[in-house]
C-alpha cells in the first residue's frame, strides 16, 4: 500500500506528461519522511486544479543538493538548514507538517507497543554495545516480556536523510558516547548494521529480517503494520507514537522566534510528548529565474495549508497551526522573480 502511495508522487506518468501543455507542472525532490502526505496532497490538488506535482522521494540530502543545483523547483528536507547556510545559498525555508520518527522492530512474539526503549538503550544498540535481544539491561526495562535469545540486526539509512538527522540528534542528546563517537547529521559513520534507502527501504529490511530494529517516520510503520517500541520521554513517561503525542511535543514551539523557521522538536517536555518529533521543510531560492514556476510551488503549498489537514491527519502527521501558516505566508514575500517583485500571490 505504501509503495503505491509513494509511487503516486514519484516520476511523471505518460498521462501526466500529456497534461503539461495545458496545466502547470512543478518539480521537487528530497525527503522520504513526508512523501506519503505529499502524494495525497498532489493527487487531490490535481483533481481540484488540473495542476501536477512531480515529487521524487530521494532523501533529504539529495533534496538539498538538487535545490542548490537549481535542478528542481523546490527541495524538501527534514534536516532544517540554519540561517547562515540558507543565506549563503540564497535559500528560503518553511515547514509543512510535523511527524514522528519511530523505532520499529521484527522480534518473534513481540507485538506493537510491547517493547520499551529509552534513548540510551537505542544508542547502545546502534553503537553495537547491546547485541542480543535477551540482554539483561534490555530485559530490566521489559519485565514480563519474553525477549528471545536472538542477535540484533541494526538497520539504518544508506542515503543522506533528514530522518537520520533527527534520529542521530536525539541519540546525541541522550548518550554522550554517541555524541562524541558518532554525532548527529543526515549521514553518519554507522558503527554497525545494514543500510536501506529511504524510509521505505529501512521498513522493507526490518520486515524481512528477524531480530532487526530500524527507524522510520510513523506513516511508514503504520502503513506496513510494523511493531513499534514505546519510548521513555523527558518526563519519564512511556509513550506511544501517535499524532496526539507528536502534537504535544510541538505544543511549545516558538516558530516566530526561529530564524529561517529553524526549530528542532526533540526531547520536549510534557507528559505525553513523543521524544523524536520533527517538522519537515521546503527549500526554495529567494531569487527566482522562473517566477511562474515559483508561484505554482507556493500556490500548491498554500492550497495544502488550506485543504490538506484531513489527509495529513489520516496519515498521523500533525498539521501546522493556522498562526504558523500565516507566518509562513508572510515569509513568502522574500521569494522574488526577475522583476524584483514577490512571485506570490
Amino acid at each position: 500500500m505504501l509503495k503505491k502511495i509513494i509511487g503516486a508522487a514519484i516520476g511523471v506518468t505518460a498521462a501526466a506528461a500529456c497534461t503539461v501543455a495545458i496545466a502547470a507542472s512543478i518539480s521537487g525532490a528530497g525527503a522520504t519522511f513526508p512523501a506519503p502526505v505529499y502524494a495525497k496532497w498532489a493527487e487531490a490538488y490535481k483533481a481540484a486544479t488540473g495542476n501536477a506535482l512531480n515529487y521524487q522521494a530521494i532523501g533529504s540530502g539529495g533534496g538539498i543538493k538538487q535545490i542548490e543545483a537549481k535542478t528542481v523547483d523546490f527541495g524538501a528536507s527534514d534536516k532544517p538548514l540554519k540561517a547562515d547556510v540558507l543565506d549563503a545559498n540564497g535559500l528560503q525555508q518553511f515547514p509543512t507538517v510535523i511527524g514522528g520518527v519511530v523505532p520499529v522492530v521484527n522480534i518473534p512474539g513481540v507485538a506493537p507497543g510491547q517493547l520499551h526503549l529509552t534513548g540510551p538503550l537505542l544508542a547502545d544498540i546502534y553503537r553495537g554495545v547491546i547485541t542480543n535481544w535477551n540482554n539483561p539491561i534490555l530485559a530490566s526495562y521489559n519485565k514480563g516480556l519474553k525477549l528471545p535469545n536472538l542477535p540484533i540486526t541494526v538497520v539504518h539509512r544508506s542515503d543522506g536523510s533528514g530522518t537520520t538527522f533527527l534520529y542521530t540528534s536525539y541519540l546525541s542528546l541522550q548518550a554522550p558516547k554517541w555524541a562524541s563517537e558518532v554525532g548527529a547529521n543526515d549521514a553518519v559513520n554507522w558503527p554497525t548494521g545494514i543500510g536501506g534507502k529511504g524510509n521505505d527501504g529501512v521498513a522493507a529490511f526490518v520486515k524481512q529480517t528477524n531480530g532487526s530494529i530500524g527507524y522510520v517516520e510513523y506513516a511508514y510503520a503504520k502503513q506496513n503494520h510494523m511493531a513499534y517500541a514505546l519510548m521513555q520521554n523527558k518526563a519519564g513517561k512511556w509513550v506511544a507514537p501517535t499524532a496526539a503525542n507528536f502534537a504535544a511535543a510541538a505544543a511549545g514551539a516558538k516558530w516566530n522566534a526561529a530564524p529561517g523557521f529553524y526549530l528542532l522538536l526533540l526531547d520536549q517536555p510534557g507528559a505525553t510528548s513523543w521524544p523524536i518529533t520533527g517538522a519537515t521543510f521546503i527549500l526554495m531560492h529567494k531569487q527566482q529565474t522562473n517566477a511562474q514556476a515559483a508561484h505554482d510551488v507556493l500556490a500548491f503549498y498554500d492550497w495544502a495549508y488550506k485543504n490538506g489537514n484531513p489527509a495529513a491527519t489520516q496519515l498521523d502527521y500533525v498539521p501546522l497551526p493556522d498562526s504558523v501558516k500565516a507566518l509562513i505566508r508572510k515569509s513568502w514575500s522574500t521569494i522574488k522573480g526577475p522583476n524584483g517583485k514577490p512571485v506570490y500571490p
